[in-house]
């Protein structure tokens, strides 16, 4: 049986911050727009959070299920350690879920964006689907995909217009930012899990691209995420002030470095941390900059 620590360590915790970051610059978009509901915020980050928990333990079911995790380096593999049955870390996906779906219907009764609804069960269907069903389009290579729509565009737009009820350019440009940087936790997982993708049949995108070509789509990820708070600064009804996240480019250095290097295996675990709390950073940064603006309404 799994301990506490153990199903905490099963939730991979350094995921979260893909979670956290586009709730904040949602909420700052829509102080900006002058429209910020304190309540909606909550429940949106409630709701990022949940699935992104919910994903994780779905994925831990749905690979320890296959085997293809029985060889994997980084955290605890809840199934394919045999630390807690399928059936139980299948029930802890569904109850995050579960809440993840609450919260999201608390969020439609008070902004009246009905438009959410299908949103969100689209969102839940693609958490499961990643690496559930018969047919997982995580093992196609589209994983990275998914991580974009949903945890960039979809919950930076999908705050802000629960929020001020329209979806603007500026929350558009925030989700890129969120959605490339959280595309980048994804790819550097991904890059470190090449050699035992490889061997189970798991065809992710880094293993259709190779080493070499996902080194370089980090890299490039990390780009477009940084060069977002130009667009905004520039874009006509954007903060003056957005710039300001470009100073999180200094977090960068360290798993930017690792990945040219060429780290693989154990040595790219950090790296995920890091590009997380980069995130973290960029959307905190960003955030407070874009609430403090004096364009806003």
């Amino acid at each position: 049986m799994a301990t506490r620590s153990q199903w905490i360590d099963g939730a991979r915790t350094r995921t979260l911050p893909a979670a956290v970051a586009p709730v904040l610059v949602g909420t700052s978009i829509a102080e900006f727009e002058g429209s910020f509901r304190p309540l909606i915020a909550l429940l949106a980050l409630v709701v990022s959070l949940s699935l992104q928990v919910g994903v994780n333990y779905a994925n831990d079911y749905s690979d320890g299920i296959r085997g293809t995790d029985e060889n994997r380096v980084g955290p605890v593999r809840l199934v394919g350690q045999k630390l807690a049955t399928p059936e139980e870390v299948k029930r802890a996906a569904f109850i995050s879920f579960g809440i993840s779906a609450l919260a999201g219907l608390g969020m439609v009764l008070l902004s009246q964006v009905w438009l959410l609804v299908p949103i969100g069960i689209a969102a839940i269907a693609a958490a499961w689907f990643y690496t559930g069903g018969s047919k997982p389009y995580g093992y196609a290579g589209y994983g990275e995909l998914f991580v974009f729509v949903f945890f960039g565009l979809v919950a930076v737009a999908g705050t802000s217009a629960s929020q001020t009820g329209q979806v603007t350019v500026l929350a558009l440009l925030g989700g890129v930012a969120c959605g490339a940087f959280s595309t980048a936790i994804l790819v550097a997982n991904n890059l470190r899990d090449i050699p035992t993708d490889q061997l189970s049949g798991k065809r992710t995108l880094a293993v259709r691209l190779g080493d070499a070509k996902t080194r370089e789509l980090y890299r490039a990820c990390i780009l477009v995420g940084f060069f977002m708070p130009l667009a905004m600064n520039f874009s006509e009804t954007g903060p003056e002030s957005a710039f300001i996240g470009l100073f999180a480019i200094l977090s960068a250095r360290r798993p930017l470095q690792a990945v040219r290097n060429g780290a693989t295996g154990p040595d790219l675990i950090p790296v995920l941390g890091d590009t997380a709390r980069m995130l973290l950073l960029f959307s905190g940064m960003i955030s407070v900059a874009i609430w403090l603006s004096p364009n806003g309404m």
